[in-house]
């Protein structure tokens, strides 16, 4: 397991994008809409910021916009089995946001650990 990605949720995805491309040389390497939210992967390293901005002011992001202003969302940790990785979690007692892996951007299966368990942050699993 790796850490992917790093989720930054942003009511101005063109300027934070606009940013991060010239500040960290970075290249956009997938941008798409999805489940009512605007995201861009920007490649630093072959890590990613995922920028993530709410469409229409509905949803989980608006949510947390709403409630915590633009920041880091989530730590997402890329693995080759998900299912694995799930119940490694559970055996611990952590608790799930995802107790299935869904579909994800880019067409990746994910899946949520609750911040309640760790440490206050949104993790996400991710399996390519």
């Amino acid at each position: 397991m790796h850490l992917d990605h790093t989720g930054l949720a942003t009511t101005d995805l063109d300027s934070l994008l606009f940013c991060f491309e010239d500040l960290l040389e970075a290249d956009v390497a997938h941008e798409e809409l999805f489940d009512g939210m605007r995201i861009a992967f920007l490649d630093v390293g072959g890590d990613y910021l995922e920028l993530i901005e709410p469409v229409d002011g509905e949803g989980a992001i608006a949510g947390y916009l709403d409630a915590n202003g633009p920041g880091i969302h989530h730590l997402a940790f890329a693995t080759d089995d998900i299912e694995a990785a799930l119940e490694r979690a559970r055996e611990q007692g952590i608790e799930l946001i995802d107790e299935e892996p869904r579909d994800g951007a880019w067409g990746h299966d994910v899946a949520f650990l609750h911040p309640k368990s760790t440490g206050r942050m949104l993790v996400e699993f991710i399996e390519h």
